[in-house]
């Protein structure tokens, strides 16, 4: 099959490679997916670029977590009846080597949910990390309804669906934003307000937005920059659910002045979501495309010729939508 793959970390023009692997084979409880998409997360480029020295211990990696084909074989234990079955993909290349970045991959039944016939193979690209992330950041500690919920980066991959998410469990929603475009994007998904995360003492300009009524819950993608004025604008008992600190990788955390306020902060990763968690994702997501009610933001789709130039489209950091792969 064709597959696009690394041996050592670097630079993806200087380290990936394109060429003929060995098809994969369906074990037991494991679907074959013959993949018409990959998805490329930052997480992807991150590991390519070395952030885990034993990732290539075992061999090469042929990236991506996120993907979306059809099945065409199955393993022991696993109905033929979901042979031909569309599907998206996720979790793909997480405590294993070989990712959707080729024509097919072999994986854990559970991780190839079908995918509705309302949705492209493109939007079901995009559907495991993102999606599922938005979700846990929206669902994971009760109840929104009725709560004012701040989304930081809310043009982002992940906000994106986060917005979506939380308009339609109720919630009235504030969002930040760094330019025009991303702002008017926001309010289209659905947010009330929203605040340029650019400009120092954003935190109380939600406030002024507020008549300074303290957001509850909030879904951050840049957790030590943002943290000073998220703590302007949340109210005692709010959450934090956080999945990305890139500017500031190790945060320091005003530990006395968010325990009085009994602050929760969660930290979220797809691949340690409770399995649960992940059903609760999936059911909700298939449910949502099935009645056409998810928007998607899709930046570039390339030829799997291209792989390295979609790696180096994430490392721009100022791409707003999701990077496909057609395999």
């Amino acid at each position: 099959m064709k597959a696009g793959w690394f041996e050592t970390f670097g630079d993806a023009k200087d380290v990936i490679q394109i060429g003929e692997q060995a098809k994969p084979k369906a074990g037991p409880g494991e679907v074959l997916v013959k993949l018409k998409t990959s998805g490329v997360n930052p997480s992807d480029v991150k590991k390519r670029a070395g952030a885990f020295p034993n990732l290539l211990d075992d061999g090469l990696v042929i990236p991506h977590s996120d993907g979306a084909g059809v099945i065409e074989a199955v393993g022991e234990g696993v109905s033929r009846n979901r042979i031909g079955e569309r599907v998206w993909v996720y979790q793909a290349q997480f405590a294993r080597s070989l990712g959707t970045a080729a024509e097919y991959v072999a994986l854990d039944s559970k991780r190839a949910p079908t995918l509705s016939d309302k949705a492209d193979f493109n939007v079901g690209a995009c559907l495991g990390i993102p999606v599922m992330t938005a979700h846990r950041c929206v669902h994971s500690d009760g109840d929104i309804h009725g709560q004012l919920v701040l989304v930081t980066g809310g043009a982002g991959r992940v906000g994106y669906y986060a917005i979506q998410w939380a308009k339609m469990a109720g919630a009235k929603i504030i969002a930040t934003a760094s330019n025009e475009a991303d702002e008017k994007l926001c309010y289209e998904l659905g947010a009330f307000a929203v605040v340029n995360h650019k400009v120092p003492g954003w935190g109380n300009e939600i406030l002024n937005l507020t008549d300074n009524k303290k957001v509850q819950r909030v879904i951050d993608v840049e957790f030590g920059a943002n943290l000073p004025e998220i703590l302007k604008c949340i109210g005692v008992n709010g959450t934090i659910a956080t999945y990305s600190s890139t500017a500031i990788k190790q945060p320091e955390i005003p530990f006395l002045q968010m325990m009085y306020m009994d602050l929760t902060v969660r930290m979220i990763i797809v691949y340690a979501m409770p399995e649960s968690a992940k059903e609760k994702a999936i059911n909700d997501t298939n449910d949502m495309l099935a009645k056409g009610l998810f928007k998607h933001r899709i930046a570039a789709v390339l030829p799997l010729s291209n792989l390295a130039e979609s790696h180096e489209l994430i490392e721009q950091g100022n791409l707003g939508g999701c990077v496909i792969i057609t395999t």
